[in-house]
């Protein structure tokens, strides 16, 4: 199979050549590499299994000898290694994989990983959870998530895995901030519907007035604020020659972006992320990927 490679507004390739999937064995993480198979496929990629062993903790227990420990640490990464050998090995037969243990902190060995290798995507889950943790950055995938620069794949309902027409990717959502990370953000979704024949929707949310008594001012503000988002729409479709059908709307950012892309029928949706100097989730990023009826590339 002939890896695909276009080349994007930022002068690099456009490249699924490595996929990076940190996995713990969970249902979440069966979900995620389902996902990545079809892609994998198409882009002739190589997939990296990704398993973070914990730092054994024993090594000051009275209960343990240093012969003991010794056996306890070997039987443990054994064991891990085996487990590692046997994850989905039917279902990737077929593709390029790579199986690698490690032992450190999940999320920062995950982002050294990536630093050091440079994988063109890493997919990993993450939970669905209310309101209140939703805003929380706790897990290993939210960790990830800040502190990487690479795209990251993810979403509450990876451990599903993907519906049965889901290689297709039929409509792809790209929102965006107007903010120094949706040129790249833009760019890249649109390389991917490109490459797909996908439709493109670009979201963008404007503020919007509902206090009692606002009446005209509410009406003024709100068509200004329209008509220089859709001029800073244009300038920017202009300069990566896209031509997204466009999806302006007023209200809270992360309901908004879901409400829409859900409307959409999206397959995928696009957002942006910190520059690559300073790479850190923008305002609503994790809201928006708690929230999304469908998978988030954080670009």
């Amino acid at each position: 199979m002939i890896l695909r490679r276009q080349r994007i507004g930022d002068g690099t390739l456009f490249s699924l050549a490595k996929i990076l999937i940190p996995i713990d064995f969970s249902e979440r993480c069966l979900g995620a590499t389902r996902f990545a198979i079809p892609l994998a496929e198409r882009f002739n990629s190589e997939i990296v299994l990704l398993h973070v062993l914990l730092p054994h903790d024993d090594a000051r227990s009275p209960d343990f000898d240093g012969a003991n420990l010794k056996d306890l640490i070997e039987a443990r990464q054994t064991k891990a290694k085996k487990r590692l050998e046997d994850f989905l090995n039917a279902a990737l037969h077929h593709l390029r994989v790579k199986r690698a243990l490690l032992e450190g902190d999940p999320a920062l060995t995950i982002v050294e990983w990536a630093a050091r290798e440079k994988p063109d995507l890493i997919m990993m889950p993450t939970h669905g959870y209310g309101p209140f943790r939703r805003l929380l950055l706790g897990s290993v995938t939210a960790k990830v998530l800040h502190d990487t620069d690479r795209l990251v794949w993810t979403g509450v309902h990876l451990a599903q895995g993907p519906p049965s027409e889901w290689g297709k990717l039929a409509h792809i959502a790209c929102a965006v901030d107007l903010g120094s990370s949706s040129e790249r953000a833009l760019d890249w979704a649109s390389k991917v519907a490109k490459e797909f024949k996908s439709s493109l929707s670009l979201i963008h949310v404007v503020p919007r007035l509902d206090s009692p008594g606002e009446g005209h001012y509410s009406d003024e503000y709100h068509q200004k604020i329209t008509k220089e988002a859709n001029l800073a729409i244009a300038q920017l479709q202009a300069r990566l020659g896209t031509h997204a059908e466009v999806a302006l709307e007023a209200g809270e950012v992360e309901q908004t972006v879901c409400s829409t892309a859900s409307r959409l029928h999206a397959d995928l949706l696009v957002i942006g992320r910190g520059s690559k100097s300073a790479p850190r989730l923008l305002p609503h990023a994790y809201a928006i990927i708690r929230e999304s009826p469908c998978p988030v590339v954080s670009v």
